[in-house]
């Protein structure tokens, strides 16, 4: 299955992150991309994408993934799996945390893209988030605080891949 990971960071916590994730992967098997430097074009050659992106502020899309927020509505995710990674502040912006994840979430969903790796919302608190999933128990996708939680991402970064290789039948 050919994988790639797409990512926008201003501070580079998200680019760490992608980071992490392409070498716990199996680094020679997933593509990583920053979407400042990459046309989202190039998504059609993946089966398998990871989309990674911070939540700013109250709510809103980072910067670089806000210059091709438009261009996700034109894409056809028909046929491919997406995995999602958000990154927030759980305890500084509590009624958005990973807000941004759930906006992109519902955009390729939108456009046909099939999701894997829920993750449950056990170990975390805040007020509300647009990243739940349906049941209100999981996140549409792994969620990250490098704020506050920042002892955690190693090992939650480590069993969400394993839970997504699984729902993949990747072993």
């Amino acid at each position: 299955m050919k994988a790639a990971l797409f990512y926008g960071s201003t501070t580079g916590n998200t680019g760490d992150i992608a980071e992490k994730i392409r070498q716990q992967w199996n680094e020679s098997e997933l593509d990583l991309f920053d979407v400042v430097d990459t046309a989202l074009g190039k998504i059609d050659e993946y089966e398998l994408l990871i989309f990674a992106l911070p939540t700013w502020d109250y709510g809103e899309v980072q910067e670089d993934w806000l210059e091709v927020w438009d261009e996700v509505d034109q894409i056809d995710f028909s046929g491919k799996q997406v995995a999602l990674i958000g990154l927030g502040d759980q305890f500084g912006y509590p009624e958005w945390f990973v807000d941004a994840m759930g906006m992109l979430h519902d955009k390729v969903i939108a456009r046909g893209a099939e999701i894997v790796g829920h993750w449950s919302i056990e170990g975390y608190e805040f007020e509300e988030s647009k990243a739940l999933s349906k049941d209100g128990k999981h996140f549409v996708g792994l969620a990250l605080d490098e704020d506050w939680q920042r002892d955690q991402t190693d090992q939650r970064i480590s069993d969400w891949l394993e839970q997504v290789k699984l729902e993949l039948g990747i072993f």
